[in-house]
């Protein structure tokens, strides 16, 4: 009896679908994309309607050859690739490959791997939608037409072996931007004044002045009409004077309710933000977890399941199943009172393509709990943040009673405000972060003294405030996903890989979690918009993607589409090609450092790791060496063992080293470590900065592979106050600053305690 193929992109897929469908099927895997543009040349038949040259990807002939066998044997092929425009143009590809055989070749698709969705995927095959392998086909055919172009552009001007793209350099601008506003931005003063107050109880409290003379007290930068800064110590005190003296008394308090409602369930971007934020996670670390989570788990004698549904969507939108599942257990877990009288809603975000469900769980019946003997630490903290979120966004509203008090003091108004939970709702399972207090006027207290309207009040202490505006944050990945999606650039499918990208070119680095250009990137995106303004902006990538979605379904023609991108751009690219020298001119400084061989003066250069030092006689001389700021910075009192010259610090593919300044006569290298010891017992390494393959800094032994410590934070020489651990870690938040964390007994160090503070 012949069998049924079943196609799908990754092997992790195979084992959980052979459990559903049984042996009437075989399954099969292409491991990704089997044939794409060609690497040597542009593959592009400009002339010819954009004709994209699909070849063999190296090293994949092998699986097509089986891919064919197990066809032969079938008399229907199922093509199961995932759900989205790469999965679409995946299944066309395997259908070009594969045509000849005796089988039918039919697609379906699945939002979730479980029985029941693979079961009714496999009862109504469909054809291929050839709109969404067109959509792919023309960002495909884009990307290829600007990487091959106007990466050799900076090749003659930058450095060889960059790179443009055409998303990616826009996020690239982004970033280069926001440097720029930091660069130039101005901290400007503003006070900000409170006053403990007590009642005719003496119960203290605390109201923060609000309004003078009726306008309202801001930040500086929020001036506007009927609004004002307190900018100065002179102000502070003249103000302070004046508060000294006033008669303190309640005046007007108000006593509301207000309601605080969950948040959709998960989208791709959403998921990316909230796994940074929590976990530290990079968008493309949590997507990596994601698919591992949707393709399926071991879960010993129940076999391989998928936990949550397909993670590259854009959509809020659940299923009426789902819907009817999770509402029950709600009910069920945590009472009827927790169950919203109707299912919430959510809208849909602006230009999305809405094709699939949000991350959700597959079932109510793998609850984290049950799960979490089959998961990694990381499946473990992902899966419970999607359970937790989707739980939670059918869930009733929380409510809290907000209380208001004004007091009045002359010409100013002060107030004190206080919230409190009425009904805890969603927040039984899922914590937002609070809400920022916009103008800094007050803050919320927990309770307020009873206190009623007319009474005196006695005034216990003036606090003035010193503040400075704050430049604008650099992006962190998550921030800068969140940016992308809001303007329109990029697809759920693309966000992770935009980040990747710019971060493998080295045109940006990882500081403190936050993405600092390079003065590479800061030259290459330079270049790019003084040359190519038309093309890498946010208006007209956003109105490409916009392009690609009609393309997708079905309004545009994708060769139209592409037409109308590549007419204005190759004209511009004839225009620059007129500008190589000029421009690789203007990028070269001429100093007054000598060549050490030859004497020439020696001029400034750009490399793929930045600005160096080569001589003006090049080729006949090829002397270089790094910057002078930059050799300040790598000295050190260090001897070179072999010759006695003073080692320096150089930057490789895995982190910082050090190296004998005689280099080339002298090729010794050695680990630069923290001056800490390896606490792994009877190790005898040390501590050492390295980098991953994607450029993340951690911290590692150097008798690795014998030893295996490893650590993301990095380890400070001070032993812990409270169980002498002998070195404590670097930790950063954003609600409690820098800080210090022992590794063993979890005590925590900041920069204000001078005695330690109880653990817990």
């Amino acid at each position: 009896m012949a069998k049924h193929l079943v196609i799908v992109e990754s092997p992790a897929k195979s084992k959980t679908l052979a459990r559903f469908l049984g042996r009437d099927f075989d399954i099969a895997s292409t491991i990704g994309h089997v044939v794409d543009l060609p690497k040597s040349k542009i593959g592009v038949d400009v002339e010819n309607d954009f004709e994209p040259e699909y070849q063999v990807i190296e090293g994949k002939e092998k699986v097509i050859a089986e891919l064919k066998k197990a066809a032969k044997k079938a008399d229907i092929v199922y093509l199961a690739p995932d759900p989205d425009r790469e999965g679409e143009a995946i299944a066309w590809h395997v259908a070009r490959e594969i045509k000849g055989t005796k089988a039918k070749i039919k697609r379906v698709t699945f939002n979730e791997i479980t029985k029941s969705a693979v079961t009714a995927a496999i009862e109504h095959p469909r054809a291929i939608d050839m709109n969404l392998v067109n959509a792919q086909q023309a960002r495909r055919v884009m990307d290829r037409l600007v990487g091959y172009m106007v990466s050799p552009f900076l090749w003659k001007t930058v450095a060889r072996n960059l790179s443009a793209g055409r998303v990616q350099s826009v996020a690239l601008r982004l970033v280069c931007e926001r440097e720029e506003e930091i660069a130039a931005f101005k901290a400007e003063e503003y006070w900000k004044i409170s006053a403990i107050l007590a009642n005719r109880k003496k119960e203290e409290f605390n109201a923060g002045l609000l309004r003078i003379d009726g306008k309202t007290v801001v930040r500086a930068g929020e001036e506007a009409d009927n609004k004002i800064v307190i900018s100065s110590k002179t102000d502070v005190d003249k103000i302070l004077a004046d508060l000294n003296k006033a008669t303190y008394s309640v005046g007007e308090i108000k006593t509301s309710e207000r309601t605080r409602r969950a948040l959709a369930p998960f989208i791709t971007s959403t998921l990316q933000q909230e796994a940074a934020k929590a976990f530290g996670m990079s968008p493309k670390q949590t997507m990596s977890i994601a698919q591992k989570l949707y393709e399926g788990v071991e879960m010993g004698k129940e076999g391989a399941a998928g936990l949550i549904t397909y993670m590259r969507t854009d959509s809020t939108r659940i299923a009426d199943e789902a819907i009817k599942a999770v509402r029950a257990y709600v009910a069920k877990e945590y009472g009827k009172e927790y169950l919203p009288a109707h299912p919430n809603q959510y809208g849909k975000k602006k230009n999305a393509q809405d094709a699939h469900e949000a991350i959700r769980p597959t079932s109510m019946d793998y609850a984290p709990e049950k799960v979490k003997k089959y998961l990694t630490i990381q499946q473990l903290k992902l899966y419970t943040l999607i359970w937790n979120r989707f739980v939670a966004s059918q869930m009733a509203d929380a409510t809290f009673s907000v209380e208001t008090v004004d007091i009045t003091a002359g010409k100013y108004l002060l107030r004190a405000s206080a919230q409190k939970v009425i009904f805890a709702g969603f927040l039984r399972v899922y914590h937002e972060e609070k809400e920022a207090d916009e103008n800094g006027a007050h803050s919320w207290s927990e309770q307020l003294p009873e206190l009623s309207e007319g009474e005196k009040l006695n005034l216990i202490e003036l606090q003035p405030n010193q503040s400075f505006t704050k430049p604008p944050a650099r992006y962190s990945e998550a921030m800068l996903v969140k940016r992308l999606e809001a303007d329109g650039i990029g697809r759920p499918s693309t966000y992770a890989s935009i980040i990747s990208v710019i971060k493998d070119r080295k045109y940006v680095d990882l500081e403190e979690r936050k993405l600092k250009p390079t003065d590479l990137g800061k030259a290459v995106n330079k270049i790019l918009v003084e040359h190519f303004p038309d093309i890498f902006n946010v208006e007209f990538t956003a109105n490409m993607e916009k392009e690609l979605d009609s393309v997708e379904e079905g309004d545009d023609d994708w060769v139209k589409v592409v037409r109308d991108f590549y007419t204005p751009f190759i004209k511009t690219m004839g225009v620059v090609k007129k500008k190589e020298k000029a421009i690789k001119k203007s990028m070269t400084e001429v100093t007054d450092i000598k060549c050490e061989k030859c004497g020439q003066p020696m001029v400034i250069k750009w490399g793929r790791n930045g600005r160096f030092l080569a001589c003006s006689g090049w080729p006949d001389c090829k002397s270089t060496r790094p910057l002078p700021e930059e050799e300040a910075k790598a000295k050190t009192d260090e001897k070179c063992e072999k010759c006695g010259a003073p080692m320096v610090v150089k930057t490789g593919r895995f982190g910082r080293f050090l190296a004998c300044s005689a280099y080339p006569d002298c090729k010794n290298t050695k680990p630069l470590t923290l001056g800490i010891k390896c606490p792994k017992p009877a190790c005898g390494g040390q501590i050492l900065e390295k980098k991953t393959k994607t450029r993340r800094a951690f911290y590692g032994c150097t008798n690795y592979p014998k030893c295996d410590f490893a650590s993301w934070d990095k380890p400070v020489g001070k032993p812990c106050p409270l169980c002498h651990h002998p070195y404590l870690l670097q930790k950063v938040s954003k609600a409690r600053g820098e800080y210090l964390k022992c590794p063993e007994c979890k005590h925590e160090v900041h920069e204000h305690q001078q005695e330690p503070a109880p653990v817990g």
